[in-house]
């Protein structure tokens, strides 16, 4: 039993330090304490417990497609980001992750905050087995179609990879030109662990790229709408017209 001498406030530091692996021994060490206070931080304790642990399984089973096809060999997936934008490249991700990596919140990159994106990006380059960026500039998605030049990435993606997978995890589609074994999930970066870190990767990078070309192409935004299709972005483009990173065929631009 903590005797009563220890101030609440001192409590309260020891628990906003503790790792949260650490907080069930401290909310044993503590439970006897009823001090109104204490009992506060063992409940918001228990709660951030709670949570983590569900993320925990949350996250364990979006190695479901991983553990599936890992007989096979090394297991990749790939995802893109930048379909849609007015403006600027489509960049596609391929992350090999090794087995069963503890790396929590790993999730469709549309559904994190920037914070997270980002701190997730620096946990997958730093714990991945292997990892490839590719990119299709606007001026070949004109040329090719926004589909074929997605395709295009991701091969570029999966080329620059430094060990060889023998499955592909791919976010939705069946990737023309490849001849690894490929399996389609439909909303695969929400359900598995190697695309959703594809994903994850390929959109930091392209919005650190968007934000660079703020500042080549100032009045446009980019750094706030990543070259979608926002008002701001409509009415910069009344009013300064096209840059060159601008997707003609997406403006209803002939070639």
């Amino acid at each position: 039993m903590v005797e009563s001498t220890e101030s609440i406030k001192k409590i309260s530091q020891t628990f906003q330090a503790a790792d949260v692996d650490l907080l069930p021994d401290l909310i044993k060490e503590y439970r006897d304490d009823e001090r109104s206070g204490v009992v506060r931080l063992l409940t918001q304790a228990k709660r951030r417990v709670a949570t983590h642990q569900a993320e925990r399984e949350r996250t364990s089973r979006m190695w479901h497609f991983e553990r599936q096809y890992c007989h096979l060999g090394l297991v990749c997936g790939v995802d893109e980001v930048g379909r849609g934008p007015l403006a600027g490249p489509v960049v596609a991700g391929a992350v090999i992750l090794p087995p069963d990596c503890p790396i929590l919140y790993l999730n469709d990159s549309k559904k994190l905050s920037e914070k997270r994106r980002e701190e997730l990006y620096e946990l997958i380059i730093g714990t991945a087995t292997a990892y490839g960026l590719g990119f299709v500039a606007p001026e070949r998605i004109d040329e090719i179609n926004i589909l074929q030049a997605t395709y295009e990435a991701m091969r570029a993606a999966i080329a620059a990879l430094t060990a060889a997978p023998q499955v592909l995890l791919n976010d939705a589609v069946t990737i023309p030109g490849i001849s690894i074994k490929q399996v389609p999930i439909i909303g695969g970066d929400g359900k598995s662990a190697s695309i959703a870190a594809a994903s994850i990767i390929a959109k930091v990078t392209r919005d650190r790229m968007m934000a660079d070309y703020d500042r080549v192409f100032p009045g446009y935004g980019f750094a706030a709408h990543k070259g979608y299709g926002s008002t701001a972005h409509y009415a910069a483009l009344q009013r300064l017209g096209p840059t060159p990173i601008h997707r003609r065929s997406f403006l209803g631009e002939k070639k």
